[in-house]
C-alpha cells in the first residue's frame, strides 16, 4: 500500500464506493470467455455472419461504430445490441435473433470469478462503513451475488452518464446520504477512477492489481493492491481523525 501524507481537517470517510471491472474481479477472461460464447452461439443460430466474421472483426465492427453516436460510449449493452443487429441484417440474418443473443452474452458478462480478498474484505467493511458501486459496464451484481453488500449500485447505461462525469459519482454519494468530502472511490482506471473521483470532490484510492506503473501528473489518494490493504488505509484514516 502507497498512500501520501493525510490531512486531519479532511472530513472522516463515511462511505465507500467501487468500480467493478479489474476492481473486484478480472474482467478479460470473462469478456473472452462471453464473447466466445456468443460467437458459438451466431455459429449456430446466424451462420452467415459467421461466415464472414471473426470474434476480432466483430469487436472492430462494434469499436466504429461507437464512435457514430454519443450515446454508444455510455450505453455498452445498447451498443452491443446495435452491432449485432446491424451485422445480422447486413449479412441477410434475421435481427430479431440479437435479443436472444444478447440476453446469452449478458448471463455470461456476469460469470466471474471474484478476487479472493472481495468477499471477506467487503463484510469487513460494510460493518462500519456504508458502501456502493458506480460502474460503466453492465455486469448484474445480483446474479454475481454481490448486491447485497451494497446501498446503492449506479451503472452507467441506467443512469444516462457515465464515468468520468461528476455526476454519476455524486448520485451515489446522494443516494447514500453523503457528502462527496466523505466519501472514497476505488477504482482501477487512473482517468476514468482516480481523476473523474477526484474531481467530483472524493478522495480516490487506485487498486492496483496487476502491478501498473503510475504516471506523472496523477496522484490518487492511496494505492492499493487489494481489498485489504484498502481497509487498512482506512483504518489510518479513521484513527487520523481520532
Amino acid at each position: 500500500m502507497n498512500t501520501p501524507p493525510s490531512s486531519a481537517s479532511r472530513a472522516a470517510v463515511k462511505a465507500v464506493l467501487f468500480d467493478l471491472d479489474d476492481t473486484l474481479w478480472a474482467i478479460e477472461p470473462v469478456l473472452v470467455r462471453a464473447e466466445g460464447l456468443l460467437y458459438e452461439w451466431l455459429r449456430r443460430h446466424a451462420p452467415k455472419v459467421t461466415a464472414r466474421h471473426s470474434v476480432a472483426s466483430l469487436r472492430e465492427r462494434r469499436m466504429a461504430l461507437m464512435q457514430t453516436d454519443p450515446l454508444y460510449r455510455i450505453d455498452l449493452w445498447k451498443l452491443r445490441h446495435a452491432a449485432l443487429t446491424e451485422v445480422l441484417r447486413e449479412h441477410g440474418e434475421d435481427p430479431a435473433l440479437a435479443d436472444e443473443a444478447m440476453a446469452l452474452f449478458s448471463e455470461a458478462r456476469s460469470t466471474v470469478a471474484l478476487f479472493d480478498d472481495v468477499e471477506p474484505a467487503l463484510q469487513r467493511l460494510k460493518a462500519r462503513l456504508t458502501l456502493g458501486t458506480v460502474s460503466n459496464g453492465f455486469a448484474d451484481l445480483e446474479r454475481i451475488g454481490l448486491a447485497s453488500h451494497f446501498g446503492v449500485s449506479i451503472a452507467a447505461h441506467r443512469f444516462g452518464r457515465a464515468k468520468p462525469d461528476a455526476a454519476i459519482f455524486h448520485a451515489a454519494c446522494d443516494a447514500l446520504g453523503v457528502a462527496p468530502a466523505e466519501t472514497v472511490y476505488v477504482g482501477d482506471d487512473l482517468q476514468l477512477d482516480v481523476q473523474g473521483a477526484q474531481q467530483a470532490g472524493l478522495r480516490a484510492v487506485w487498486m492496483n492489481r496487476f502491478g501498473r506503473d503510475l504516471p506523472a501528473g496523477i496522484a490518487p489518494d492511496a494505492i492499493c493492491r487489494d481489498l485489504h490493504e484498502l481497509h487498512a488505509w482506512l483504518d489510518a484514516q479513521a484513527a487520523s481523525q481520532a
